[in-house]
């Protein structure tokens, strides 16, 4: 019988397999790098808010504490947004008649709040609580970067599920004493090894199968 196909057909069909491979290969990576990049995570963007507000000035400069602000930080799963009071505090005294603040003295005379551009906004599906991580020993700076060096907040990190898996299997890394948990300035290497375990037993942090389970983060 004769050769349906001819032999260069092995090698044609040799190198499309090869070429598969690659292509695949190919196409999986762009995916991750796309799916990592601030295109879709938001990450390094800045959002325009109805006040002007700059957290460099605010913290770095005046060093008002995070919880000046966040009032409810350390007690409750969210971090909580100042009302217009907090900032007249301030306001009604200083920069009283700047026409930047406008928007400041029409809320607090409207009483009705300012809407504030969410920047840091997880997925519905997955619970994050505050005052739990306050706690344990992780500072604002983790996960919100330096924000004593921001005029205009922005994502500091992806907030994708990788980047908390990375902390929540080993959690020794990232923590710090609870009296710098709102030190901009700490640094991770300001800790040797054995004391971040040391800090890790005193905190009472569970075991990486407890912190890894799909229900600590989705209930």
């Amino acid at each position: 019988m004769a050769q349906f196909f001819h032999k260069s057909a092995n090698n044609i069909a040799r190198i499309s397999m090869i070429l598969g491979v690659v292509l695949a290969g190919t196409a999986f990576y762009v995916y991750t790098q796309v799916a990592r990049s601030s295109y879709i995570t938001g990450r390094y963007l800045e959002k325009q808010q109805p006040v002007q507000f700059s957290h460099k000035h605010h913290v770095g400069d005046d060093g008002i504490d995070c919880r000046y602000c966040h009032s409810t930080v350390e007690t409750t799963a969210s971090a909580g947004m100042p009302p217009t009071q907090t900032c007249m505090n301030c306001h009604s005294q200083i920069w009283s008649d700047s026409p930047y603040l406008e928007p400041v003295r029409a809320s607090f005379r409207d009483n009705k709040p300012i809407e504030w551009e969410r920047v840091h906004d997880l997925p519905e599906f997955a619970y994050f609580n505050h005052s739990i991580h306050i706690a344990k020993g992780v500072g604002c700076s983790t996960c919100h970067g330096q924000i004593d060096n921001m005029p205009a907040v922005y994502q500091e990190n992806t907030l994708q599920m990788e980047w908390c898996l990375a902390c929540h299997r080993e959690p020794e890394k990232f923590i710090r004493p609870k009296s710098e948990i709102f030190n901009m300035q700490w640094q991770d290497g300001d800790l040797t090894a054995d004391e971040r375990i040391d800090l890790k037993e005193k905190y009472k942090i569970r075991g990486k199968e407890m912190m890894t389970s799909c229900s600590t983060c989705h209930r």
